[in-house]
């Protein structure tokens, strides 16, 4: 593959300020929440839904997304996404009342699905595969550094400027990026132009995903247990359908190979094992330890950072030597920093919480963009839309299934009752429990990784 250097450049550019902008928007709004509830007098249950509108489009709709992006255009499909989520957040800003923040959440979720259903199909068409790692870490530092930022610079806008600023702040820079497409990227890559696309299909996978992950949020609810159960069957009613069907949306090729199957089984129990973290030791230091909401943010920021700074360094490597180690090495480091949170307990040190988050920090970055890359280099360019997109969703299902342990916990150890001294002993044994099973979610990640290391499958050019 030949491709003028200039448009890689542009082409990363684009990537990597749209990968900053969305993390940086959703941890910016975690720390805005208790300031929406106060101002626009938001009750417990709305609140949790604004966050929870914005994930569940994102997931539901990211791999048809991807699909359309093969058929007619990644460049378009990426540029109606970052139009949409420009306008969903200039929406959000004026919201006067907590149904319309969650409506707008909701948009500004489907422009995402777009956004992240062709940024790495994106790099994919542009860098050939001795290039690919170093440009995947650096999407993966800029999808950090956002996360980074979030609580730094989001708290810095929502205590000078207001909640409605975190919003705002995404229109410039989203009116930037489409300055830059129309104006310097002209070329489309759209190479299953002609097929179907399958709307019966995505209109059943995209209803049942969404049941999976309303169900997931409400399994305590028999009315959560039902949906649940029917978006599960209707999914596996979705995989039987589309092994008949000409032009499928999802295409199962995808999993024939192994070292793709085995890639992405890899993020999803990735995912599983380290998404409930924050938000335990985020109880952890505020209740326990009486860190301030700042304090407790700058402390967990040790995690993503380690990944921004590594990742470049990382990506580099891997397009010198492909080595398919460093993931397996990652992973042993998160399964240890998992392992070590284990032992928390009411007079740990910091260092301890600190040096497990550094550690599988790092191993998020040895992880990361050498997973991406294999995987990425063994589907066909044709699919790289639905390619990306399908390692979207994996990561969406493996946050969502983590957050659904952390609710498992919360409910079996504490009910329905606040934090609070007097059981602070049962929030310790939950803490404790949830962390044996993440780390043991680790170990299956490490043997999935394992077997993705050793396979001979070639890696498609």
């Amino acid at each position: 593959m030949i491709v003028d250097k200039s448009l890689q450049r542009i082409i990363l550019l684009l990537v990597s300020l749209a990968a900053f902008l969305i993390p940086f928007m959703g941890s910016s709004l975690s720390l805005a929440l208790p300031v929406i509830s106060h101002d626009l007098l938001v009750n417990i249950v709305l609140l949790g839904w604004i966050p929870t509108a914005f994930l569940l489009a994102n997931a539901a709709f990211v791999l048809p997304f991807g699909r359309l992006a093969d058929i007619y255009g990644r460049r378009k499909v990426f540029a109606l996404g970052v139009f949409i989520y420009i306008i969903a957040s200039f929406l959000a800003a004026f919201s006067i009342n907590g149904e319309m923040l969650i409506l707008t959440s909701f948009l500004q979720g489907l422009g995402c699905a777009m956004i992240f259903a062709t940024m790495v199909a994106l790099l994919s068409s542009v860098f050939p595969m001795d290039q690919r790692g170093s440009a995947l870490g650096l999407y993966v530092t800029a999808v950090f550094i956002g996360l980074f930022m979030g609580p730094i610079l989001g708290g810095f806008l929502i205590e000078n400027l207001g909640w409605r600023s975190i919003f705002l702040f995404n229109v410039p820079l989203g009116i930037f990026l489409l300055i830059i497409l129309f104006w310097k990227l002209h070329i489309e890559w759209a190479e299953s132009r002609g097929e179907h696309f399958d709307i019966r299909g995505t209109v059943i996978y995209s209803l049942s995903l969404l049941a999976i992950l309303y169900g997931v949020s409400s399994f305590f609810d028999l009315s959560g247990m039902i949906i649940l159960t029917l978006g599960i069957l209707g999914l596996i009613g979705f995989f039987l359908m589309e092994k008949d069907t000409q032009s499928p949306m999802l295409s199962l090729e995808i999993f024939k190979n192994r070292l793709s199957s085995f890639s992405a089984l890899s993020m999803l129990l990735l995912n599983m094992a380290i998404s409930g973290m924050a938000t335990f030791l985020s109880l952890y230091f505020q209740t326990l330890k009486g860190f301030n909401p700042q304090t407790t943010a700058l402390i967990l920021a040790s995690q993503p950072l380690m990944v921004a700074l590594l990742s470049p360094i990382v990506g580099r490597i891997v397009d010198r030597n492909n080595n398919r180690s460093l993931p397996v090495l990652g992973l042993v480091l998160i399964t240890l920093g998992l392992g070590m949170l284990i032992f928390l307990g009411w007079e740990s040190s910091l260092l301890l919480p600190v040096l497990a988050l550094i550690m599988v920090g790092i191993g998020q970055a040895l992880f990361s963009s050498p997973i991406t890359k294999t995987y990425m280099g063994s589907v066909p360019s044709k699919i790289y839309g639905t390619a990306s997109s399908l390692f979207s969703t994996v990561i969406y299902l493996g946050q969502s299934l983590s957050l659904a342990i952390l609710l498992i916990i919360f409910n079996l150890y504490l009910g329905r009752m606040e934090i609070n001294p007097s059981n602070y002993t049962m929030f310790l044994e939950g803490l404790k429990t949830a962390f044996i099973i993440y780390t043991i979610i680790s170990c299956a990640a490490l043997l999935s990784t394992i077997i993705s290391s050793r396979e001979k499958n070639s890696i498609i050019e």
